[in-house]
Protein backbone atom coordinates (compact mmCIF):
# COMPACT_ATOMS: atom_id res chain seq x y z
CA UNK A 1 0.00 0.00 0.00
CA UNK A 2 1.29 3.52 -0.82
CA UNK A 3 0.19 6.32 1.32
CA UNK A 4 -1.16 9.96 -0.21
CA UNK A 5 -2.52 13.37 1.33
CA UNK A 6 -5.48 15.41 -0.03
CA UNK A 7 -4.57 19.04 -0.76
CA UNK A 8 -7.81 20.37 0.67
CA UNK A 9 -6.26 20.83 4.25
CA UNK A 10 -4.80 23.92 2.91
CA UNK A 11 -7.33 26.56 2.22
CA UNK A 12 -9.99 24.48 3.86
CA UNK A 13 -13.59 23.14 1.90
CA UNK A 14 -14.82 25.91 -0.04
CA UNK A 15 -16.72 25.70 -3.19
CA UNK A 16 -16.33 27.62 -6.51
CA UNK A 17 -18.58 30.56 -6.32
CA UNK A 18 -19.68 30.57 -9.95
CA UNK A 19 -21.93 27.44 -8.72
CA UNK A 20 -24.41 29.45 -7.55
CA UNK A 21 -25.92 30.54 -10.77
CA UNK A 22 -23.95 27.93 -12.73
CA UNK A 23 -24.30 23.89 -12.76
CA UNK A 24 -21.17 23.58 -14.55
CA UNK A 25 -18.97 25.38 -12.73
CA UNK A 26 -20.01 23.43 -9.36
CA UNK A 27 -16.62 22.41 -8.26
CA UNK A 28 -15.22 21.76 -4.51
CA UNK A 29 -12.70 24.27 -3.91
CA UNK A 30 -9.87 24.72 -1.49
CA UNK A 31 -9.15 27.96 -0.79
CA UNK A 32 -5.37 27.83 -0.76
CA UNK A 33 -2.25 27.34 -2.59
CA UNK A 34 -1.83 24.41 -4.73
CA UNK A 35 2.20 24.63 -4.90
CA UNK A 36 2.50 25.02 -1.19
CA UNK A 37 -0.04 22.03 -0.65
CA UNK A 38 2.10 19.92 -2.93
CA UNK A 39 5.31 21.24 -1.37
CA UNK A 40 4.56 20.67 1.95
CA UNK A 41 2.97 17.23 1.25
CA UNK A 42 5.98 16.40 -0.38
CA UNK A 43 8.62 17.25 2.60
CA UNK A 44 6.11 15.15 5.04
CA UNK A 45 7.41 11.95 3.47
CA UNK A 46 3.76 11.65 1.38
CA UNK A 47 4.51 10.13 -2.48
CA UNK A 48 0.69 10.96 -3.90
CA UNK A 49 -1.54 13.53 -3.82
CA UNK A 50 -5.70 13.91 -4.41
CA UNK A 51 -7.07 17.20 -4.83
CA UNK A 52 -10.28 19.04 -5.55
CA UNK A 53 -11.92 19.20 -9.44
CA UNK A 54 -11.82 22.77 -8.98
CA UNK A 55 -8.23 23.46 -7.98
CA UNK A 56 -6.93 21.12 -11.12
CA UNK A 57 -9.39 23.30 -13.56
CA UNK A 58 -7.12 26.45 -12.60
CA UNK A 59 -4.64 24.05 -14.37
CA UNK A 60 -7.17 23.82 -17.79
CA UNK A 61 -4.91 26.16 -19.65
CA UNK A 62 -1.69 25.92 -18.12
CA UNK A 63 -1.15 22.16 -18.27
CA UNK A 64 2.91 22.58 -18.21
CA UNK A 65 3.06 24.23 -14.51
CA UNK A 66 0.69 21.27 -12.91
CA UNK A 67 3.30 18.63 -14.73
CA UNK A 68 6.07 20.96 -13.47
CA UNK A 69 4.67 20.91 -10.39
CA UNK A 70 4.23 16.90 -9.59
CA UNK A 71 7.81 16.61 -11.12
CA UNK A 72 9.39 19.02 -8.95
CA UNK A 73 8.04 17.98 -5.73
CA UNK A 74 7.99 14.21 -7.12
CA UNK A 75 4.06 13.52 -6.09
CA UNK A 76 2.20 11.30 -8.09
CA UNK A 77 -1.44 12.47 -8.55
CA UNK A 78 -4.13 10.07 -6.99
CA UNK A 79 -6.59 11.07 -7.79
CA UNK A 80 -9.67 13.75 -8.00
CA UNK A 81 -12.53 14.40 -5.80
CA UNK A 82 -15.78 15.90 -7.97
CA UNK A 83 -19.40 15.28 -7.17
CA UNK A 84 -23.01 16.79 -7.69
CA UNK A 85 -26.34 16.54 -6.21
CA UNK A 86 -26.96 13.91 -8.54
CA UNK A 87 -31.14 13.16 -7.86
CA UNK A 88 -32.16 16.10 -10.19
CA UNK A 89 -33.09 15.23 -13.37
CA UNK A 90 -33.25 18.94 -14.95
CA UNK A 91 -29.43 19.41 -14.04
CA UNK A 92 -27.97 15.94 -13.93
CA UNK A 93 -26.94 16.66 -17.61
CA UNK A 94 -25.09 19.86 -16.28
CA UNK A 95 -23.61 17.97 -13.97
CA UNK A 96 -22.10 15.02 -15.43
CA UNK A 97 -20.45 17.16 -18.40
CA UNK A 98 -18.78 18.40 -15.56
CA UNK A 99 -17.45 15.11 -14.46
CA UNK A 100 -16.64 14.14 -17.60
CA UNK A 101 -14.52 17.34 -18.64
CA UNK A 102 -13.18 16.65 -15.32
CA UNK A 103 -12.47 13.03 -15.83
CA UNK A 104 -10.68 13.72 -19.18
CA UNK A 105 -7.88 16.18 -16.96
CA UNK A 106 -7.49 14.38 -14.40
CA UNK A 107 -6.43 11.39 -17.13
CA UNK A 108 -4.14 13.72 -18.68
CA UNK A 109 -2.21 14.47 -15.29
CA UNK A 110 -1.85 10.44 -14.96
CA UNK A 111 -4.68 10.63 -12.25
CA UNK A 112 -5.74 6.96 -11.20
CA UNK A 113 -8.89 7.19 -9.10
CA UNK A 114 -11.98 9.77 -9.70
CA UNK A 115 -13.95 10.20 -6.05
CA UNK A 116 -17.04 11.21 -5.97
CA UNK A 117 -19.11 12.57 -3.45
CA UNK A 118 -22.98 14.26 -3.03
CA UNK A 119 -26.43 13.08 -3.07
CA UNK A 120 -28.45 16.01 -2.56
CA UNK A 121 -30.80 16.47 0.61
CA UNK A 122 -34.19 17.83 -0.47
CA UNK A 123 -35.73 21.13 1.79
CA UNK A 124 -38.72 18.48 2.14
CA UNK A 125 -36.43 15.97 3.17
CA UNK A 126 -34.77 12.15 2.08
CA UNK A 127 -36.88 10.38 -0.73
CA UNK A 128 -36.32 6.78 -1.41
CA UNK A 129 -36.42 7.39 -5.07
CA UNK A 130 -33.60 9.75 -4.00
CA UNK A 131 -31.28 6.64 -3.99
CA UNK A 132 -32.40 4.87 -6.97
CA UNK A 133 -31.74 8.63 -8.76
CA UNK A 134 -28.38 8.87 -6.83
CA UNK A 135 -27.53 4.88 -7.94
CA UNK A 136 -28.44 5.42 -11.58
CA UNK A 137 -26.27 8.91 -11.77
CA UNK A 138 -23.57 7.19 -10.07
CA UNK A 139 -23.87 4.34 -12.50
CA UNK A 140 -23.65 7.43 -15.95
CA UNK A 141 -20.42 8.90 -13.48
CA UNK A 142 -19.11 5.34 -13.06
CA UNK A 143 -18.71 4.92 -17.00
CA UNK A 144 -17.48 8.68 -17.78
CA UNK A 145 -14.79 7.18 -15.51
CA UNK A 146 -13.72 4.12 -17.09
CA UNK A 147 -13.61 5.65 -20.87
CA UNK A 148 -10.75 7.69 -19.31
CA UNK A 149 -8.98 4.94 -17.85
CA UNK A 150 -10.12 5.73 -14.26
CA UNK A 151 -10.91 3.83 -11.37
CA UNK A 152 -14.39 5.13 -10.06
CA UNK A 153 -15.61 5.32 -6.17
CA UNK A 154 -18.42 6.92 -4.51
CA UNK A 155 -17.52 8.88 -0.89
CA UNK A 156 -20.29 8.51 1.74
CA UNK A 157 -20.07 12.20 3.10
CA UNK A 158 -22.12 14.36 5.52
CA UNK A 159 -24.41 16.52 4.56
CA UNK A 160 -25.31 14.66 1.88
CA UNK A 161 -28.30 11.58 1.43
CA UNK A 162 -25.66 8.98 1.96
CA UNK A 163 -24.34 9.67 6.09
CA UNK A 164 -25.62 7.00 7.92
CA UNK A 165 -24.77 3.41 7.16
CA UNK A 166 -28.23 2.30 6.27
CA UNK A 167 -27.91 5.09 4.02
CA UNK A 168 -25.11 3.46 2.59
CA UNK A 169 -26.92 0.08 2.22
CA UNK A 170 -29.86 1.64 0.37
CA UNK A 171 -27.32 3.24 -2.15
CA UNK A 172 -25.14 0.26 -2.89
CA UNK A 173 -28.06 -2.03 -3.97
CA UNK A 174 -28.81 0.29 -6.78
CA UNK A 175 -25.03 1.52 -8.15
CA UNK A 176 -22.17 -1.14 -9.40
CA UNK A 177 -19.43 1.54 -8.82
CA UNK A 178 -16.87 1.06 -5.87
CA UNK A 179 -16.45 2.26 -2.85
CA UNK A 180 -14.16 4.67 -1.15
CA UNK A 181 -14.77 4.94 2.65
CA UNK A 182 -13.95 7.78 4.51
CA UNK A 183 -13.47 6.56 7.94
CA UNK A 184 -14.23 9.52 9.92
CA UNK A 185 -17.28 10.69 7.69
CA UNK A 186 -18.91 7.28 8.14
CA UNK A 187 -18.66 7.31 12.53
CA UNK A 188 -19.36 10.92 12.33
CA UNK A 189 -22.70 9.42 10.34
CA UNK A 190 -23.28 6.71 13.12
CA UNK A 191 -21.49 4.35 11.47
CA UNK A 192 -18.18 2.32 12.31
CA UNK A 193 -15.98 2.47 9.58
CA UNK A 194 -13.66 -1.41 10.76
CA UNK A 195 -17.31 -2.96 9.62
CA UNK A 196 -18.26 -0.87 6.42
CA UNK A 197 -14.31 -2.19 5.49
CA UNK A 198 -15.61 -5.92 6.47
CA UNK A 199 -18.34 -5.58 4.62
CA UNK A 200 -17.55 -3.96 1.74
CA UNK A 201 -14.14 -5.12 1.30
CA UNK A 202 -14.92 -6.59 -2.24
CA UNK A 203 -16.51 -2.87 -2.92
CA UNK A 204 -13.36 -0.71 -1.92
CA UNK A 205 -11.43 0.66 -4.61
CA UNK A 206 -9.77 3.26 -2.78
CA UNK A 207 -9.87 4.55 0.85
CA UNK A 208 -9.60 7.78 2.70
CA UNK A 209 -8.27 7.75 6.03
CA UNK A 210 -9.45 10.26 8.65
CA UNK A 211 -9.06 10.04 12.92
CA UNK A 212 -11.90 11.26 14.63
CA UNK A 213 -12.68 11.62 17.99
CA UNK A 214 -15.19 14.05 20.16
CA UNK A 215 -16.73 15.34 16.98
CA UNK A 216 -13.82 16.25 15.59
CA UNK A 217 -12.12 15.14 12.98
CA UNK A 218 -8.09 14.83 13.67
CA UNK A 219 -4.62 13.43 12.23
CA UNK A 220 -3.99 10.07 12.52
CA UNK A 221 -3.12 8.60 15.84
CA UNK A 222 -4.44 11.88 17.68
CA UNK A 223 -8.17 10.10 17.60
CA UNK A 224 -9.79 6.16 18.50
CA UNK A 225 -10.07 5.19 14.97
CA UNK A 226 -8.79 1.32 14.56
CA UNK A 227 -6.77 1.37 11.55
CA UNK A 228 -4.73 -1.55 12.76
CA UNK A 229 -7.51 -3.18 12.01
CA UNK A 230 -9.03 -1.72 8.95
CA UNK A 231 -5.71 -2.25 7.56
CA UNK A 232 -5.96 -6.15 8.38
CA UNK A 233 -9.05 -6.33 6.55
CA UNK A 234 -7.95 -4.60 3.48
CA UNK A 235 -4.78 -7.07 3.36
CA UNK A 236 -7.02 -9.77 4.01
CA UNK A 237 -9.30 -8.95 0.81
CA UNK A 238 -6.24 -8.42 -1.09
CA UNK A 239 -6.01 -4.47 -1.43
CA UNK A 240 -3.51 -3.22 -3.06
CA UNK A 241 -3.83 0.28 -3.92
CA UNK A 242 -3.53 4.08 -1.97
CA UNK A 243 -4.41 5.20 1.02
CA UNK A 244 -4.90 8.68 1.15
CA UNK A 245 -4.86 10.57 4.33
CA UNK A 246 -7.51 13.58 4.33
CA UNK A 247 -8.31 16.21 6.56
CA UNK A 248 -10.23 18.86 5.78
CA UNK A 249 -9.13 21.77 8.05
CA UNK A 250 -5.78 21.62 10.66
CA UNK A 251 -4.68 25.14 12.19
CA UNK A 252 -1.10 24.28 11.00
CA UNK A 253 -1.82 21.65 7.33
CA UNK A 254 2.09 20.62 7.09
CA UNK A 255 1.87 19.94 10.89
CA UNK A 256 -1.35 17.50 10.52
CA UNK A 257 0.70 15.54 7.63
CA UNK A 258 3.70 15.62 9.46
CA UNK A 259 1.57 13.66 12.41
CA UNK A 260 -0.12 11.22 10.17
CA UNK A 261 3.10 9.85 8.10
CA UNK A 262 4.71 9.35 11.39
CA UNK A 263 1.76 7.21 12.24
CA UNK A 264 1.36 5.42 9.09
CA UNK A 265 5.68 4.88 9.11
CA UNK A 266 5.01 2.84 12.10
CA UNK A 267 3.00 0.21 9.98
CA UNK A 268 5.98 0.24 7.55
CA UNK A 269 8.08 -1.23 10.63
Amino acid sequence: MKFGYQTNTWGGVVGHPAGVTSIKDLYYLANGSTEEALKEISEAGFKGFEIFDGNLMQYKNNKEEFKALMEKYELTLIGVYTGGNFIYSDILEEELTKIEETAALAAEFGARHLVIGGGAVRSTGIRESDYEDLGAALNRVKEIAEKQGLIPTYHPHLGTNVEAPEQLDKLMQHTTIGLCPDTAHIEAGGGDPVEVVRKYADRIKYIHFKDYQNGEFLPLGEGHQKFDEMLRLLNEAGYDDWITVELDSYEVPKQGAEISWRFLSSFEK
